[in-house]
């Protein structure tokens, strides 16, 4: 059952509970319990918004009075002039009339009144109602012409043009998540202290800090640089805050060896899901990024797709990413999966790819959040692990600028390496010492 209640301080909204009943409270509205015979009510308060005229009951026949805006909301009110005056006989249930200007003048009030409700909706998502700062804000809304995050989503169009469809989700994801999130949306809080509650909110989901910044920051700092650009700010609060955006090792997000066989040779039930393991065990054998996969030609194979059926097919092509030349071998895992589809990948959207790679590690037996990512991981790790290959031409495959991006990439892995071979050579000399 649902019931509404206006009260001078608010409208009250009742939601009946018939079982277990919890007392809670969001940080966007302000909620309390009403018990009544026994029953017990959720009542959210939120503000209402009115027009008075002639508050200070001054108005005659011959003398006017201001009509103001009043926000009322948790036994407060905030009182505002429109800076309209009438007389008594020209206000009427709230709206000008019996004037020739009368038509112009509800524009007025109606524009006055959709400006108000945008601040006080901004202010409730960000969890915190502060009626005085409510004429501020009014103001620069007015002075801005236009919100922060209409702007954000302006440019955003301008940055995703030509660009991947999962770069244009990434772009979506953010803006969704900042326009519920609420606490930056004129460009009046692009300010430290926000930026800083931007960082701590995330870090309080679990989120780490590569993910953090990669998926958030990064793109506040862009739309905020952009602003710049256009002189719409004139401080970039990224310049004077840390943010911490150490890069993920990817040590946990990779596929053991005997995870990899398994994922290769486990039945997948449906033809749509081989077709995305056969992405990933193709992903894996190259170690290409998503980007580069997509960008995967045939024709930069040296001696072009007739060398698929030679001992030796070398593919050299340049990351998307970066521009870096890089060069492998293509082993004869990836071949087959090349031959397999007459030499056209079956390529979907990273977006879905990665959705659909969790059903292949389910189908696989496999406990991880496997992504389109993890299959990179994956090449590289069993190249240095169970191939032995040197750092310069893991570096040279991956498409690193510099061998030392791989070493500080897989430092750990490197580790485990040494450890590995020590071990091996200390059973050696143990051997050669009891002979």
């Amino acid at each position: 059952m649902f019931y509404t209640c206006f009260t001078p301080f608010g409208a009250m909204f009742y939601t009946f509970v018939e079982n277990d009943a919890i007392v809670w409270q969001t940080e966007q509205k302000r909620n309390i319990l009403l018990i009544i015979n026994n029953k017990i009510y959720s009542i959210m308060i939120v503000p209402i918004l009115t027009f008075v005229y002639d508050r200070r009951h001054i108005a005659s026949s011959k003398r006017e009075a201001v009509v103001e805006l009043r926000v009322t909301f948790e036994r407060r009110a905030k009182w505002m002039s429109t800076g309209i005056r009438l007389l008594p006989k020209h206000w009427h249930n709230g709206t000008v009339t019996n004037r020739v200007d009368a038509k112009e003048l509800n524009a007025a009030l109606d524009a006055i009144m959709v400006k108000a409700r945008k601040v006080v909706n901004a202010m409730m998502d960000a969890g915190a109602l502060n009626l005085d700062e409510i004429p501020s804000r009014m103001e620069a809304l007015t002075r801005e012409k236009r919100l922060f995050v209409d702007f954000c989503e302006d440019r955003a169009k301008v940055r995703v043009y030509g660009k991947s469809a999962d770069t244009a989700d990434r772009y979506d994801r953010f803006l969704k998540w900042l326009r519920a999130w609420g606490h930056i949306v004129f460009f009046s809080d692009v300010t430290d202290r926000n930026i800083m509650k931007m960082d701590e909110d995330l870090a309080k989901t679990g989120m780490k800090n590569y993910s953090k910044w990669n998926n958030y920051h990064r793109f506040m700092n862009s739309f905020i640089l952009d602003a710049m650009d256009e002189g719409m700010l004139k401080r970039n609060p990224y310049k004077w805050l840390h943010i911490e955006k150490e890069k993920s090792c990817g040590l946990q997000k990779y596929l053991t060896l005997e995870e990899f066989r398994r994922l290769e040779r486990a039945p997948m039930g449906t033809e749509s899901l081989e077709r995305v393991r056969d992405l990933f065990v193709f992903q894996t054998y190259t170690c290409l990024s998503y980007v580069d996969l997509v960008a995967f030609d045939l024709s930069s194979i040296q001696g072009g797709e007739d060398a698929l059926c030679s001992d030796v097919s070398v593919y050299t092509a340049k990351r998307g990413k970066t521009g870096v030349e890089f060069t492998l071998l293509l082993l004869k895992g990836a071949k087959n999966v090349l031959k397999k589809y007459g030499g056209k990948l079956p390529l979907l959207s990273n977006v879905k790819y990665n959705e659909y790679l969790k059903l292949v590690a389910q189908a696989a037996g496999i406990d991880k959040p496997i992504t389109t990512h993890w299959a990179r991981h994956t090449g590289a790790t069993m190249l240095l692990n169970d191939g032995g290959v040197d750092m310069e031409v893991i570096a040279r495959v991956l498409g690193h600028s510099s061998t030392k991006q791989t070493r500080e990439t897989y430092a750990k892995l490197l580790d485990n390496t040494v450890v590995d071979a020590m071990k091996k050579y200390e059973k050696r000399l143990e051997k050669k010492r009891k002979g």
